[in-house]
């Protein structure tokens, strides 16, 4: 048995409010030089939802079901928004934390998915200097048996909402956030080829898929940002539902799979622009919830604590390689999921 005094939910973090909407995105973008009318844009997303993004109310109803089911204090900090982590590493440090666990809440692999969750754990670390606790991040769950099973009822659930004439006949799509096709080249350790993160959603998608019994499904993207010359990630939800309605589909079902909780960029994306394209199609859509909620899923990260506490065995149902688990916001391994090298501004 390994000790550890405690576990750190770790995650993007959203607003709470109309006035902390601004301030919020400019902590996502700092650095990156975006121009303010793409603030300006995203913005408006939020401020149509009343400036709240559900993410951290769904956060604190996981962290409540985890106190249930582990031992452990449980501690939560954000990379984005309060409660941010470096403030939360501190508190953790003044409450005698030693060693803590860290979940962080994402499935999969990626530098945006994974390895800016080791630099947030080191930036914390740093800033709260030597009382600092050593810091031990979870693995990546994309193919854990729970996560499966979860996405697999909410895909179910989806299904039984559509209209009983069109059911038989709806195409089943995933969905994840798109990433730049350099970043994804980029993901996981060089050795193993790259494309770490498409190829775990997809290895996601094909598990769920399977355990509802669909035998043809799609994965498409969602939430694109950046100029229109850097190549991310396609197609997009919303074209492809054109795609499919030109083939003759009457109706989809759309997972966000590659997803943990809905935030502001699940419900415009999918329950705003994909409904009205939808809609406007004459196609019937049905869009299955997120894993978070499911109570599978905070046993699933009590497991994953559990295979550090307890030595217990790792569950695992995939056949693309994991990884993840890192010490004081070290990478995975040498090189791995580097950042992508942002294109030179036009002068």
């Amino acid at each position: 048995m390994t000790e550890f005094d405690a576990l750190l939910v770790l995650s993007f973090g959203g607003p709470e409010g109309p006035e902390d909407v601004r301030p919020f995105l400019e902590n996502v973008v700092r650095g990156r030089g975006v121009p303010p009318e793409r603030l300006d844009a995203v913005e408006r997303h939020y401020q149509h939802f009343g400036g709240v993004s559900p993410l951290n109310a769904r956060n604190r109803e996981i962290i409540a079901a985890v106190r249930e089911r582990i031992a452990l204090p449980v501690y939560f900090g954000n990379r984005n928004w309060h409660p941010m982590v470096e403030d939360t590493v501190a508190e953790m440090a003044r409450d005698g934390v030693r060693r803590a666990l860290v979940f962080a809440t994402s499935a999969y692999g990626g530098y945006s998915a994974c390895r800016q969750y080791d630099d947030d754990i080191a930036r914390a670390r740093t800033a709260v200097g030597e009382s600092a606790p050593e810091l031990v991040k979870l693995r990546h769950f994309f193919d854990h048996p729970l996560f499966v099973a979860a996405n697999a009822d909410a895909v179910r659930a989806a299904y039984a909402t559509l209209p009983e004439r069109v059911r038989d006949a709806a195409r089943l799509v995933f969905t994840a956030h798109s990433i730049p096709a350099a970043a994804d080249a980029a993901a996981g350790p060089p050795e193993q080829g790259g494309h770490r993160y498409s190829r775990q959603v997809a290895e996601a998608a094909r598990l769920v898929a399977a355990e509802v019994g669909v035998e043809e499904h799609d994965v498409v993207w969602q939430s694109r940002s950046g100029p229109p010359q850097v190549p991310w990630l396609e197609p997009d939800i919303v074209d492809h539902l054109d795609v499919l309605h030109g083939k003759g589909v009457p109706a989809v079902v759309v997972s966000p799979v590659g997803f943990v909780s809905d935030h502001v960029e699940v419900i415009w994306d999918l329950d705003t622009e994909a409904r009205e394209r939808a809609d406007e199609l004459g196609m019937a859509l049905a869009r299955a919830a997120t894993a978070g909620p499911d109570p599978r899923f905070a046993d699933m990260v009590a497991e994953l604590v559990a295979e550090h506490l307890n030595d217990a065995a790792p569950r695992e149902l995939g056949d693309e390689p994991g990884g993840g688990c890192t010490v004081n916001g070290a990478p995975c391994a040498v090189d791995c999921c580097l950042p992508a090298r942002r294109p030179a501004r036009p002068e």
